[in-house]
């Protein structure tokens, strides 16, 4: 397999590692506007012929889809920002190659309801276009990271082998990472997490399909396995509210993370301030948007990992009945900065969104998946993607709750 990888952030250079030992990868082209990033992370790879670098411009679909043809790639990975979904996405279907990504197109709230009724929803982009890359005969794989990715593979096993009927499928994610000499430093893309934090999450029920609540809404506290404990979560918009009911029979999907009070002040301060604008504003004879000089003013979560401490999970809580009994499970995954860092060179948060991208190209490469069209996570067997999951050393546990 011959991948064109653009973005070479945490989660691309941790995607690049992960897929290192695995001999069936022929290529790997490390693409990205920093090209000082490519060459850091080629690098510490070591294999300058298998792992390439280019330069690209992630908003110029005419740059992705050159490269593609360059190097003759068998898919596109996207592991940039959403904001370039766009281009790369149409990049894949102009060329004819598979596309992954591991968050869905951008969403946009309702003009006078924003609160309470959806206007674009994530991926609404992508899916509008499952037909015509169906009609074409190429598969485009959306949100295959960790969430969404791994946890909507696990609602699709809970279907198919835990349960007879499902109740509420919630999303939760938690963690008890510090990072060391910062007052603020997230440990993902900040772009990202403003982008999702700050946006009326989004709720899926049954008999009234998807609608909106205000930002870090229903606060509940969770438990989370292996140490980590009691931790307070809100809702958050996210893909996999989106995606598990296409293919998920239940009566209520949810998202909740645990942000923390000093996390959810900052990110409410930052809008209340406006620097969580997208769209690029004029300061003396500079445009620039203030998203980005909020992104730039804090650490890169990519070189973080040698000053967090602590694990991360990510997994997803079904309830319902099973031969006629009430039932509640949470199968998940515990990430440990300790671990990933000595075996990956790479922080827990971002190799446990990686690892799973590569396990689809994997289950790809070897014919296990196949399909055509616009597809997510839950469209696939669960259980092939599940089994290798240890194998790539990240696996997974189930907890009856």
């Amino acid at each position: 397999m011959k991948v064109l990888l653009v973005g070479v952030g945490g989660v691309g250079e941790a995607i690049a590692a992960i897929a290192k030992p695995r001999k069936w990868v022929e290529q790997i082209v490390l693409a990205d506007y920093n090209l000082e990033r490519c060459k850091e992370v080629q690098a510490k790879l070591g294999d300058k012929n298998r792992f390439s670098i280019e330069w690209i411009d992630a908003g110029k679909q005419e740059m992705i889809e050159s490269l593609a043809k360059k190097y003759k790639v068998d898919l596109i990975m996207n592991a940039c920002d959403p904001l370039f979904n766009v281009p790369i996405f149409d990049a894949a279907f102009n060329v004819g190659v598979t596309y992954m990504d591991m968050a869905m197109t951008l969403s946009e709230p309702h003009p006078k309801k924003p609160f309470e009724k959806c206007g674009v929803k994530l991926g609404d982009y992508q899916f509008e276009r499952a037909k015509q890359w169906e009609k074409k005969g190429i598969l485009c794989i959306v949100g295959l990271g960790v969430e969404p990715g791994m946890a909507d593979v696990f609602a699709r096993y809970a279907q198919d082998y835990l349960f007879d009927e499902i109740e509420e499928i919630g999303i939760r994610d938690g963690a008890n990472i510090v990072v060391k000499g910062y007052d603020f430093a997230p440990n993902f893309s900040i772009w990202t997490t403003i982008e999702e934090c700050l946006n009326p999450p989004v709720i899926w029920e049954k008999d009234k399909g998807w609608f909106t609540t205000p930002p870090f809404s229903e606060p509940e506290t969770f438990e989370f396995p292996e140490g980590i404990g009691k931790v307070e979560v809100v809702n958050v918009e996210h893909e996999e509210v989106l995606l598990v009911p296409r293919w998920v029979k239940c009566k209520r999907v949810t998202f909740k993370y645990g942000l923390g009070d000093q996390f959810i002040g900052v990110l409410k301060t930052l809008h209340m301030l406006g620097l969580d604008n997208k769209e690029p504003i004029k300061v003396k004879d500079v445009e620039v948007a203030p998203r980005d000089v909020v992104a730039a003013c804090l650490p890169d979560p990519a070189h973080l990992g040698d000053r967090m401490e602590g694990k991360t999970c990510a997994g997803t809580w079904v309830k319902g009945t099973k031969n006629g009994k009430p039932r509640q499970v949470y199968l998940y995954q515990v990430a440990d900065n300790v671990e990933c860092m000595k075996r990956l060179g790479c922080q827990a948060v971002v190799a446990q969104t990686a690892f799973n991208a590569v396990v689809g190209w994997d289950l790809l490469e070897h014919g296990v998946w196949k399909g055509a069209g616009v597809l997510g996570p839950e469209a696939f067997d669960p259980e092939p993607f599940m089994e290798k999951m240890a194998d790539y050393g990240f696996p997974y546990g189930i907890k009856e709750m």
